[in-house]
């Protein structure tokens, strides 16, 4: 019972740590965004965050994905209010654990299968 109970232990342990460094991004569906310029100004706000590791617009799709530093944290209202200062409206808005750069992979895949 007691090696049991050191197992389930370093196992919640290892766990947290893994949920903890895990990444996580904001992606947030966006209307008004009609140009590259559009999309130029919502990336240039979002890296400009000190908790952005990584930033990505897709016009077609209309999202905005912003992918944070680890240990970091940002409230889905500040890159509401980012994006409504900005201009355009937020139409919905999620948390995920996929980095910027599978989200893009997974989105022009499907761009390019049509």
């Amino acid at each position: 019972m007691k090696k049991l109970s050191i197992v389930l232990l370093v196992s919640t342990v290892l766990f947290s740590q893994w949920a903890m460094a895990a990444t996580q991004t904001i992606q947030a569906k966006v209307n008004g965004m009609v140009c590259a310029f559009c999309a130029q100004g919502i990336e240039k706000k979002m890296r400009g965050l000190s908790q952005t590791k990584d930033v990505y617009v897709n016009l077609k799709q209309r999202i905005v994905a912003v992918e944070l530093k680890e240990g970091q944290t940002l409230p889905e209202s500040t890159v509401k209010d980012l994006i409504k200062d900005a201009g355009y409206d937020v139409t919905a808005i999620e948390i995920t654990d996929h980095p910027v750069a599978h989200i893009k992979a997974e989105i022009e895949s499907k761009q390019g299968a049509k």
